[in-house]
């Protein structure tokens, strides 16, 4: 049961962490001293004390895609296992539920940003549905290698690090599908090089655009939503890229949380050292990582 508490807590606490040491690293690298590491936190506290203001031509839907998205991305971290522990919640075909989660989430939240009427909006809903069509299928390839490997159809068991990148026919594979679900991270993520959410040029945003409309606790509850999301999905490239058990539930829970920043740091060299691709280039680098993580299912089969 404590590892439960311990669960939830990391996943409730740590998300805007990681994004501070995003914008660390991509300031040290640029020779600036950069935000505070904790200016997400202080972010959020100052969204949430705001007052919100919403569209007379809006309706229920625009109020409930915040909502939604912060409580899929929440119950998606319930799926995943964390350190050495099994995941709270699991069971047979959970990674079908984790996928259309945040597919879920996405609904809503494209679905609020048609309800402003906006163009705009509009605009970056359908670029967002458009690029979530290529970077499922990398993903669910990615579970099949792992459910081939594994013989369970369980994140938790799918994930638990019993075949490490060294383990002879598996190595490749889990290469292979260890960048693809990199690429879907930045991609389902607004990163750049393929989204910048930092950006203020309409006709270049994609997620970012969605979310105009929305103030307040509402933004406040995207922007958490956010994290979560790149929180959870760090994590399944994690327990992909460097499984570990270090036998003590301590070490275990300190080693994931090392795992989980040096991530972080991953993705803000990553934007440090790469430009944002033209929006035409998006589609073609998400179907290599479908053909990535294809590769590594062909390579299993004999």
């Amino acid at each position: 049961m404590s590892h439960i508490l311990v669960h939830i807590l990391i996943l409730v606490v740590l998300p805007p962490l990681l994004l501070g040491v995003i914008g660390k690293t991509k300031a040290l690298v640029a020779g600036r001293i950069g935000p505070p590491l904790l200016q997400p936190y202080y972010d959020l506290v100052r969204l949430f004390r705001k007052g919100s203001v919403f569209s007379t031509s809006t309706t229920w839907i625009f109020r409930a895609g915040p909502v939604v998205g912060l409580a899929t991305a929440l119950l998606a971290g319930m799926l995943i296992p964390f350190g050495g522990h099994n995941a709270p919640v699991s069971f047979a075909g959970d990674m079908i539920l984790f996928a259309y989660l945040f597919g879920l989430g996405r609904f809503f939240t494209a679905s609020a940003a048609l309800d402003t009427g906006s163009a705009f909006e509009g605009m970056g809903a359908a670029r967002e549905v458009t690029f979530s069509c290529l970077a499922e299928p990398a993903l669910f390839f990615g579970f099949l290698v792992l459910a081939k490997l594994s013989g369970s159809l369980s994140l938790t068991t799918m994930l638990d690090g019993t075949f490490p990148l060294g383990a002879g026919l598996a190595a490749p594979s889990l290469v292979l599908v260890a960048v693809a679900i990199f690429i879907v991270l930045l991609v389902e993520n607004c990163r750049i090089p393929f989204d910048d959410p930092n950006t203020h040029l309409e006709l270049t945003m994609i997620h970012e655009v969605m979310v105009l409309d929305h103030s307040g606790p509402a933004l406040g509850m995207i922007q958490y939503g956010a994290s979560v999301k790149l929180f959870v999905m760090g994590a399944v490239l994690l327990r992909v890229a460097a499984p570990f058990e270090a036998g003590n539930v301590w070490s275990d829970w300190g080693l994931f949380i090392a795992g989980m920043l040096g991530v972080a740091v991953l993705i803000g060299i990553v934007e440090s050292v790469m430009a944002r691709f033209r929006m035409t280039f998006v589609p073609t680098f998400l179907v290599a990582a479908c053909l990535l993580s294809a590769f590594g299912v062909i390579l299993l089969l004999r």
